[in-house]
């Protein structure tokens, strides 16, 4: 709802800002000729270094700034303490049936390692380039939402040069000075909206919605080590605390008063 509002509150700004502040008209604001080289511009260029297919796919990783991530991180915990407890008391094989029941499907995997007495080194292993492949994944569309954030201001530069060239080639009607050179500043208007209103922001939501899971699968991973290495409970739920931020640590230190 924060992203939803602050964009209505935005769009606000900016169309208040040229309303009250030159006296203009809403409408001197549309111009589609500007609008076909910043957004089509930037968008066929984009298409060219990457795909159709991936252009589509990248609105569907732009809409997750739209939504409220929750990665379960005081349930995870919760699961792996529970998990240690009974592996103190009963051994690792008796985490095979419950193994089949997490949900998480990273959890899971390193969990059932762990259950089939793979090498932790191995373990580690697996579970880091799993980890390493997520990021490369998400790098890989924050990278297409950065060439697109370049692509928009340039393409607005583009079409205010060929706004000007059209302009200068007609001097001689001065009366189409003024309309020309409104006309060639939307197209930078354009492009810099697109730049510092929605891609930039998008993405760097995106980065910390990234940051955000990478952390939780670190810490499964820490949880999952210490589990098959046996480690106490109490010192697994002051490992795992250090992953969360001051409020769950303290809910969780609630929950599970150590000592």
């Amino acid at each position: 709802m924060s992203t939803v509002l602050a964009l209505l509150g935005g769009i606000v700004c900016i169309i208040g800002s040229f309303l009250f502040g030159s006296g203009n008209r809403v409408d001197t604001l549309y111009d589609f000729a500007s609008l076909m080289m910043t957004v089509g511009g930037s968008t066929f260029s984009l298409v060219i270094n990457y795909s159709f297919k991936d252009l589509f796919l990248l609105f569907s990783i732009m809409g997750k700034a739209f939504r409220i991530p929750n990665f379960g991180e005081m349930k995870i915990v919760e699961s792996l303490l529970g998990f240690s407890e009974k592996a103190r008391r009963e051994g690792l094989l008796s985490l095979e049936e419950d193994v089949e029941g997490i949900d998480h499907p990273f959890m899971k995997r390193g969990l059932q390692m762990v259950v089939d007495s793979v090498d932790p080194e191995v373990i580690r292993n697996i579970l880091d380039t799993e980890l390493n492949q997520m990021n490369d994944r998400h790098g890989r569309w924050l990278k297409m939402l950065d060439m697109w954030s370049k692509l928009a201001p340039g393409f607005g530069m583009l079409g205010t040069v060929s706004g000007l060239i059209g302009m200068l080639s007609r001097l001689e009607d001065k009366s189409s000075i003024g309309p020309n050179m409104a006309t060639a500043l939307i197209t930078t208007y354009y492009g810099a909206i697109m730049c510092n209103f929605l891609f930039l922001p998008i993405m760097g939501k995106l980065v910390n919605q990234d940051g955000q899971e990478t952390l939780v699968m670190e810490m499964i991973i820490e949880g999952v080590l210490s589990i098959q290495q046996g480690d106490n409970p109490h010192i697994l739920q002051m490992k795992l605390s250090s992953y969360l931020a001051p409020n769950q640590q303290r809910l969780l230190a609630e929950t599970h008063p150590v000592g």
